[in-house]
């Protein structure tokens, strides 16, 4: 019989009622009087003392979990040893689930458990237990407390935390080395039985893995694991509670586990020669091809550093190890000549950089390859002599003088001629040119190192056979100075002596300035052209003379300026000196030398006004001409007024000219040919009777069809006038050739009234309102004239 079944054994006769252990009795508290049983004893008065008789007995009650019978299951019996039997007590229970989970038979005082527990959920329930009398309702027994522990079954599996773990291992690893440790839970009781105690196994990945039973620490079981060969690796685990055994729960859980890479594969050149070519012409710097070793490891232990480590070309070429392609770029490291070398052989290493002294043994991490570099040759342009060529030529020489010559060469084997020729952008006055043949440059204006002492041409040589070839060579002409400038004062000198000036008295100090750059320096000589009895030249030694005075006294009446002529020369060869003259003014002193006047005209100037007065008198003048041109502008920017005003209102407008029409012969006046003829229609004119603030732009009206009537073009001019914006808000006084049918005021014209002899009446006018006012006064002041005429 095995371990496990003497356990279900023991539990099964556990849930069997057994009167000496479900009948329990409980504890009475030490407040209730105690009842009486067998037993006396005496006590200090001599009386007989009672032992009170226990009533309950209590214990624990076991339940085992996840109980899958059909009726509740029993959990245990409670009993009072005052229960006759006759059911006149009544047992109550509360606590932890107490009416629902656990119910109690309140007569028997059997407990029952209503449905299946979980003990993960809860492993204990307290509860507490009372007999009353049904009755009266009065406990007969103290209420006690009791435990209902649940045991424990084997229902829960072992869990990892995780579906799937993520580890890695360097490659190559001795057996043993540890990977990662995946741990299980099981929820069971681990102090009862074996239900939590998990062991590991592997069911994949063996035999490149193991773990350990009671740890589950996975450990590599294979030695030297390549990544080369074989990256990744999954291992399964299982967890099995019940110690492994047959019957146990079990979990699993999956392992992914990489490879890491470590340096244990040294690089490899895939040839062991390689051919490169380039052209001639390819300038320094040039990327001729590239070399790659191939490294089975990654990341930086598959990184490469190239060097070229012998051959006949190691000052010829040069290598850069390129960091992200790993690959070896070989590049020009001086001008190429096919004429002169056509093959270079060069020996490549590659070396690894990060080398694991743990794998030395598998043998040196590096590798070399011959590279052979075939010059191709190309039609090159010609090559100068020099890089640069430096002249010196003095700004004297004649014209068409050679100042020097460059030479150049056809680099081919051809070796075909050459034609030289300036860079007119280098040499824009046309001072020099070249013969095309031999390339002497000579001089085809004249030198002026004065003007311009350094001269930058640039020569172009190009092959006759095929020009577009051009090599280019810079030329530095150098101007070497000859004396050829005579010096002069270095300034202009405005020199005034002082009437009371003595003898020997300094009134100039001049100095001189020569375009010329004598290699010694400069050096002038001043001198007097001729002697002068009234001044003097003392020469400083130092570029300077001084102009003395060798007389006292002059006098501005006399003479008010001297002229001193000066010869400056200096001591180059050829010796060259210039005369200039000094402008003496004589002027009137104080008795320190300081100037007031040169003028000789001052002096016959009234002393009446001061200077000052002038200027005041100027300013007073200037400010009244300021005052007359501020007084015109006003004037002419006063608003402009209409030319006539209303008495009464300046809207009614009746113009009054005083002057009397010519009649229908006078044509000059109104060209009535105009209302006649809507085809013939000007633009219209701006007002006479007011002076126009603002000009209006003319609006320019469609004309009227020829067979227009006179009266519609009328009204359409009138409807214009009436909606123009720009008409002036003025009742104006418009005369057409047409009146039209008829109106209420009748007509107005006096030409009928002329021809009868009695008197009209105008009193209506008044009544027509203010507007017609003015021609009431007008016609109604014509009868009253003859009245009293």
């Amino acid at each position: 019989m095995t371990i496990q079944q003497v356990l279900l054994l023991l539990l099964l006769w556990m849930w069997l009622p057994h009167p000496c252990h479900t009948e329990m009795l409980f504890r009475r508290t030490p407040d209730l009087r105690p009842k009486s049983f067998g037993g006396r004893a005496s006590g200090n008065d001599g009386k007989a003392i009672h032992r009170q008789k226990r009533g309950w007995m209590w214990n624990q009650f076991f339940l085992l979990e996840e109980y899958t019978g059909s009726d509740y299951q029993y959990v245990g019996k409670l009993h009072s040893d005052q229960d006759k039997g006759d059911g006149s007590l009544k047992y109550i229970l509360s606590g932890d689930g107490a009416g629902t989970l656990f119910i109690i038979d309140e007569k028997t005082g059997d407990i029952h458990a209503t449905r299946r527990i979980d003990r993960e959920e809860k492993a204990f329930y307290t509860l507490r237990a009372q007999a009353i009398n049904r009755r009266t309702l009065r406990p007969v027994e103290p209420e006690s407390e009791f435990v209902i522990k649940i045991h424990d079954i084997n229902d829960n599996e072992p869990t990892f935390p995780e579906e799937i773990y993520t580890a890695s291992v360097p490659e190559m690893s001795v057996v043993g080395t540890s990977v990662v440790q995946v741990t299980a839970t099981d929820a069971d009781d681990p102090s009862y039985g074996n239900s939590a105690r998990v062991i590991y196994s592997i069911l994949q990945g063996q035999p490149y893995f193991s773990v350990e039973p009671e740890t589950g620490i996975i450990r590599t079981a294979l030695p030297n694991m390549n990544r080369e060969n074989r990256e990744q690796y999954q291992v399964v685990i299982q967890a099995k509670d019940m110690g492994g055994q047959m019957g146990g729960l079990s979990g699993t859980t999956t392992v992914n586990i990489t490879l890491t890479d470590v340096n244990d594969n040294p690089p490899r050149f895939p040839q062991s020669t390689i051919h490169l070519r380039i052209p001639e012409s390819s300038p320094v710097g040039t990327a001729i091809g590239s070399v790659k070793a191939t490294d089975a490891d990654t990341g930086k232990n598959a990184e490469v550093e190239y060097r070229i480590i012998d051959g006949d070309g190691t000052d010829m070429f040069d290598i850069v190890t390129q960091k992200d392609t790993q690959e070896g770029i070989i590049t020009v490291r001086k001008p190429l000549d096919y004429e002169t070398r056509r093959l270079y052989t060069l020996k490549v290493e590659a070396e690894n950089t990060h080398v694991d002294p743990r794998f030395y043994y598998l043998g040196p991490f590096k590798d070399t390859t011959i590279v052979k570099i075939s010059v191709e040759d190309v039609d090159e342009p010609p090559i100068f002599s020099r890089s640069s060529y430096l002249f010196e030529v003095h700004e004297d020489i004649e014209l068409g003088t050679i100042i020097g010559t460059v030479m150049a060469r056809d680099p081919d084997s051809a070796s075909s001629p050459i034609r030289f020729s300036l860079d007119r952008h280098t040499d824009l006055d046309r001072i020099f040119n070249i013969h095309s043949g031999n390339g002497s440059i000579y001089t085809s204006k004249p030198l002026d190192r004065e003007i311009s002492q350094w001269h930058n041409l640039s020569v172009i040589a190009a092959e006759i056979n095929n020009p577009k070839d051009t090599t280019r060579v810079p030329v530095y002409v150098r101007i070497l100075d000859v004396n050829d400038n005579a010096p002069q004062f270095a300034v202009f000198y405005d020199t005034f002596v002082c009437e009371n000036a003595r003898a020997g008295q300094l009134i100039q100090t001049i100095s001189a300035v020569d375009k010329d750059d004598p290699l010694g320096g400069q050096k002038f000589f001043f001198s007097l052209a001729a002697v002068n009895p009234n001044f003097t030249v003392q020469d400083n030694e130092d570029n300077t003379a001084r102009i003395l005075t060798r007389r006292n006294g002059f006098s501005r009446h006399e003479i008010s300026t001297y002229l001193l002529p000066v010869v400056i020369s200096d001591n180059d060869y050829p010796i060259q000196s210039s005369t200039g003259t000094l402008t003496i003014r004589v002027c009137a002193c104080d008795s320190r030398g300081n100037m007031q006047s040169c003028n000789a005209e001052a002096l016959l100037l009234p002393a009446g006004l001061s200077t000052g007065a002038l200027v005041a008198i100027l300013l007073c003048i200037i400010i009244l001409l300021v005052i007359v041109v501020l007084f015109a502008a006003l004037k002419r920017q006063r608003k402009k007024e209409p030319l006539i005003l209303s008495k009464e209102d300046i809207r009614d407008n009746i113009v009054s000219y005083n002057d009397e029409g010519g009649g229908e012969e006078d044509t000059q006046a109104f060209d009535i040919g105009t209302l006649r003829n809507p085809a013939a229609i000007e633009d219209k004119k701006l007002r006479r009777d007011i002076i126009p603030e603002t000009l209006f732009v003319p609006r320019r009206t469609p004309s009227a069809p020829d067979n227009t009537d006179v009266r519609d073009f009328i009204n359409q001019r009138l409807k214009e006038h009436d909606t123009d914006p720009s008409a002036p808000p003025y009742d104006s006084l418009a005369t057409y050739a047409y009146e039209g049918n008829d109106s209420i005021a009748e007509s107005l014209s006096s030409l009928e009234s002329g021809t009868t002899e009695g008197d009209q009446n105008y009193d209506y006018l008044r009544e027509w309102g203010p507007r017609f006012n003015k021609l009431a006064e007008m016609y109604g002041g014509g009868e009253s004239d003859k009245d009293t005429s």
